[in-house]
């Protein structure tokens, strides 16, 4: 067989060929990978681009990224810092755990409950589309793996479900992530139930992953979840039976974390993780004692 050798323009195109598909899936692989906006020494400005009140203290706020195509570079289970000023004038800094994931490109939310006298919450409330928040991070200390635990039994109370939310929605919407999920939620109403319908949705296209159970401290006549406060009876009911590859997660306001500390001693076979406020922090069981 005779051997031709390749013309030389040949051979430059080829080239050029295989660059552009070098150049390509480099894009791809950096496209998959973008570089998030938070930076954890300084806090950056963000823009308030929609505040949309839920209730009378409740209000969900979209700040913009840099770009239509940034994400905001929170890991799973993570939160940040804002910072504000009080009715007073006074600088104040809170944690708090957006809602949204690095899926959600552009932009950023918070679920915020504003109560009457927190500073904090002045800030929030007197925000105005066009203003701009201050933020810094990520922080926390709580890591994620896909797949670390056979199933999570979540604990949540009021304003704890922001995380717990997140990591929902990161595990649920993650094909290759098959963990199990059993949330109890706890609020003193119906109507400060927040994320309700996003829950029951994720139930429903997830019926085998996602089990939820809710109590309420006022409960409605009608009503046929669990009532006064999470108690251990339905944490042995409604969360996975204790074993090494189930863990347990807790977040909530400071009454009921200390509350679920005391019930939780009692369950010392799980594998805890306890959280304060609406951050989700890694606890060994023995450092309650």
């Amino acid at each position: 067989m005779e051997f031709m050798p390749t013309p030389y323009y040949q051979l430059l195109g080829i080239a050029v060929t295989l660059a552009g598909v070098g150049m390509a899936a480099a894009y791809l692989y950096y496209r998959k990978k973008p570089k998030g906006c938070l930076n954890p020494e300084k806090f950056i400005e963000f823009k308030l681009v929609k505040k949309t009140q839920l209730s009378p203290n409740t209000a969900r706020f979209r700040f913009a990224l840099p770009t239509p195509t940034s994400v905001l570079g929170l890991p799973v289970g993570h939160h940040v810092f804002c910072r504000g000023k009080d009715s007073e004038g006074q600088e104040v800094i809170r944690p708090y755990t957006p809602i949204t994931l690095d899926s959600d490109v552009g932009y950023f939310d918070l679920l915020v409950k504003m109560y009457p006298s927190g500073r904090m919450s002045h800030h929030f409330r007197e925000m105005r589309e066009g203003d701009y928040l201050p933020v810094m991070g990520p922080k926390g200390s709580f890591k994620y793996k896909p797949g670390q635990v056979r199933a999570f039994g979540m604990l949540a109370g009021g304003f704890g479900i922001n995380p717990m939310f997140a990591l929902i929605r990161a595990i649920l919407e993650n094909p290759k992530d098959k963990t199990n999920l059993h949330l109890i939620y706890a609020c003193v109403s119906l109507e400060e139930m927040s994320l309700k319908e996003e829950l029951d949705s994720f139930e429903s296209k997830f019926p085998n992953r996602l089990k939820v159970y809710y109590v309420l401290e006022q409960p409605p006549t009608a009503w046929n979840g669990g009532t006064g406060f999470i108690t251990k009876e339905m944490i042995q009911t409604h969360c996975p039976a204790p074993a090494p590859d189930i863990q347990i997660l807790r977040c909530g306001p400071p009454a009921m974390n200390k509350a679920m500390e005391a019930t939780l001693t009692h369950l010392d076979t799980y594998q805890i993780c306890s959280s304060s406020s609406d951050l989700m922090v890694p606890v060994k069981l023995q450092e309650w004692d």
